[in-house]
């Protein structure tokens, strides 16, 4: 059918700055901004919540609802990956590698003034670019077949040479670590099941939020809790939110290529948005010549993942509206949206239904601008934050993130697995095991088990014979190459950072115990049958040769010279840990007094408990932080329908349901 886009867009913009459709549209803005902002939640359960709300309205006004809720969570979520160190999202993670450590010396204004405006120029790109490539993607998408999905997933794993820390060893024994632990729970092959010790709950995998917040928010909060101070140890912000705005137009082609890696590799069904955002973030690594100042607080650092962070959201509308397949698990949301408002994703999106198809792409054009506008507007007074003494903040952070992992399957193994990988997760930052690595194996495990499945079955060797395989092999060598000499210029400066440990025997100890983990992996998996066990054995005999490597070079490396990261809990002083395991026993106390209680009593419970003892506060102050707090979680237990964790002592208590 020949039609002319142009006008067809055209006609499309007009309708969404007009009529409900442009309130409706403001509102999923809205509700998107306060999800995002919650630390774990984003898009997914963003968009549950506006499912029931979509009923009997016109398809143009719940378009505009539910895609200016999807197309801002990624762009609120920064909030909490720059000001705490949390991922406000899974697509959030690489963003706190150097939002963080910025607000930590005071730079959080300029980080999030560059976040925002980067994400809003990667949006917008995504839209315009997607504008025009509606009808050209379908053919381009129809061509990438299993062989090519294999090759991409190889990709994006040997970028993880670029995110692994000083230790190259390291880093690739943590990333195989992570692709055990995804293939956790039924084998994708047979269905047999695989280190699930005899519990339905890891039938199907340990789930991906509960997995991010422990290995980064928990270890991240435990380190500031440590230096007994606010976030930042600057007092005044100055003018970074500007700066941060000409951070991003100074490095406007660093911008735009990222824009184009988020909308083209958005538009790939299962890639996923952290995978996006960690490519991106190895992107800028990769092709950035001079010292390497990232993982430090470089500006670079935020600005690449959150352009591509939002321009994906357009790329992946474009498996979603031509072939019905969610290019993420908002957009899995938005299917089923779709179907209550009587539209049907296929051929119709480019033919008789192509105005709604624009609609949808234009309104995330326009939610962009506006959710970075407010996030702009906001950022100085929530930025302000960093600077309030961290006691008083973290027992609101770490109900938070115990609310949040919740999410994941709603019973207290969600909370159990918190607590697992947050210890993890602390003790691989104190000798540098890269948690970035581990999550990138951990979300690329699944994909890579199926694509190499799928992959076999059809194309048995002739697989590395497909052109566009062939290119892609291509790619993986360059990006192996480029690793391998960036590792070659800084190894020297890393051994000088590090020069100064001495402390050996707590490395050797926690390598020994992650070649454990493997080994009981191998025991676990050895006697399935051969395409349940393939996989996990691969990895786990690559893992426990990394990690013996490691061990070797841990012990006949000279005294002062052990590779790791250099960070300051590998040199603390016996006070220092014992500051480090008091914390922890604080994070472990909120599940404790849960068991008995339940989890809101125990929420009500532990933050009085923690702003009495640890930061000091007045009686007044603990009555309002644990009204707030009860609040808040009164609040989301009535919107999102839970029922919180009940405790021993539950039947003797008389609260309402949604409160327990």
């Amino acid at each position: 059918m020949d039609f002319n886009v142009l006008q067809y867009a055209s006609d499309a913009l007009i309708t969404i700055v007009s009529g409900p459709h442009l309130i409706f549209l403001a509102i999923g803005v809205f509700v998107g901004l306060i999800v995002g902002m919650l630390p774990g939640l984003g898009g997914i359960a963003g968009m549950a919540l506006i499912l029931p709300f979509i009923y009997g309205l016109d398809p143009g006004a719940a378009l505009g609802m539910m895609v200016g809720m999807a197309a801002v969570t990624t762009t609120s979520d920064t909030f909490p990956s720059v000001l705490m160190g949390i991922p406000g999202s899974s697509g959030s993670q690489a963003t706190v590698v150097d939002g963080f450590p910025m607000a930590k010396r005071g730079e959080a204004a300029r980080a999030l003034g560059a976040a925002f405006t980067a994400s809003m120029f990667g949006g917008v790109f995504g839209a315009v670019v997607l504008t025009f490539a509606l009808v050209a993607a379908r053919p381009i998408l129809l061509s990438i077949g299993f062989a090519e999905q294999l090759m991409l997933v190889l990709f994006a794993l040997t970028l993880v040479g670029m995110l692994t820390g000083p230790s190259m060893l390291k880093g690739l024994a943590a990333c195989a670590i992570g692709l055990l632990i995804g293939a956790i729970g039924a084998s994708t092959a047979t269905g047999e099941l695989r280190m699930t010790f005899g519990m339905t709950y890891l039938i199907d995998g340990v789930p991906l939020i509960v997995v991010a917040l422990g290995l980064f928010a928990i270890p991240e909060i435990i380190d500031v809790l440590r230096r007994h101070g606010s976030i930042s140890n600057e007092s005044k912000l100055g003018r970074g939110l500007l700066d941060g705005v000409f951070d991003t137009l100074r490095h406007k082609w660093l911008v735009l290529r990222c824009a184009m890696i988020g909308s083209v590799l958005g538009a790939l069904p299962g890639l996923g948005g952290t995978v996006i955002d960690w490519i991106a973030y190895g992107h800028v690594v990769q092709t950035t010549r001079g010292p390497n100042t990232f993982g430090r607080g470089d500006i670079r650092g935020v600005i690449a993942p959150e352009s591509a962070n939002n321009a994906k959201e357009g790329g992946a509308l474009v498996p979603t509206l031509l072939l019905g397949i969610p290019g993420s698990g908002t957009m899995a949301l938005l299917l089923g949206g779709l179907a209550v408002i009587g539209v049907t994703p296929g051929r119709s999106m480019v033919t008789t239904n192509i105005d709604l198809s624009y609609v949808i792409i234009w309104s995330i054009a326009l939610a962009n601008i506006l959710g970075a506008l407010i996030c702009i507007a906001i950022a100085r007074p929530i930025a302000a934050l960093t600077t309030i003494r961290y006691s008083a903040i973290a027992p609101f952070m770490i109900v938070l993130i115990f609310f949040a992992a919740f999410q994941a399957t709603r019973s207290w193994y969600d909370l159990g697995a918190l607590i697992i990988a947050g210890v993890i997760g602390v003790y691989m930052k104190r000798f540098g095991w890269s948690r970035a690595a581990v999550l990138i194996g951990f979300v690329l495990s699944r994909n890579l088990e199926a694509a190499f499945y799928r992959a076999i079955q059809i194309y048995s060797w002739d697989i590395f014979l497909r052109p566009i395989s062939l290119a892609l092999m291509g790619v993986v060598l360059i990006s192996l190459f480029f690793v391998f000499r960036r590792r070659a210029v800084v190894s020297d400066d890393v051994a000088a950072t590090t020069a100064s440990s001495d402390r050996r025997l707590p490395q050797v100890v926690f390598a020994c115990l992650m070649l454990g983990i493997v080994l009981w992996y191998v025991q676990d998996v050895r006697n399935l049958r051969f395409l349940a066990s393939i996989f996990p054995l691969t990895v786990a005999g690559i893992a426990g040769g990394l990690i013996a490597f490691v061990l070797l070079v841990t012990a006949v490396r000279p005294r002062g010279a052990i590779m790791f990261d250099g960070e300051a809990e590998a040199r603390a002083s016996g006070t220092e840990r014992a500051s480090m395991l008091r914390y922890l026993f604080w994070i472990l106390l909120l599940p404790a007094i849960g068991l008995v209680v339940g989890f809101y009593l125990a929420a009500l419970i532990f933050v009085a408990l923690f702003l009495r003892i640890e930061g000091r506060a007045a009686l007044w102050q603990v009555a309002l932080g644990v009204i707030g707090i009860g609040t808040v979680l009164a609040v989301l237990g009535q919107a999102l329908t839970l029922r919180y964790p009940q405790g021993f002592l539950q039947p003797y208590l008389s609260l309402p349901a949604s409160f327990l």
